[in-house]
């Protein structure tokens, strides 16, 4: 296995990474950014205001979106398997 070969993997993992974290991370900013709109609109500071439809949000994204995250996974894993069979 070349020093090629290992960048490779590190990079299709850090990619898959990446495609994993996005929605969930883009999604909690933006429920962030609307209630802190909101919170500096009515004076209302309550900190487990942003807490609730953060996990709100972030689970009906998981269930939404589980499976093509389980698929994504699998192939990143079956790709290592591969990998690892021709070593």
């Amino acid at each position: 296995m070349t020093q090629g070969d290992v960048l490779a993997i590190l990079q299709d993992s850090l990619l898959v990474a990446l495609k994993l974290a996005a929605p969930m991370l883009v999604a909690s900013i933006a429920i962030g950014l609307v209630i802190a709109i909101f919170q500096a609109a009515t004076q209302i500071h309550e900190q487990t205001l942003t807490f609730v439809p953060k996990v709100l949000v972030i689970a009906l994204l998981l269930i939404i979106m589980g499976s093509w995250m389980m698929t994504l996974m699998n192939d990143l894993v079956q790709r290592l398997f591969q990998i690892m069979t021709r070593l």
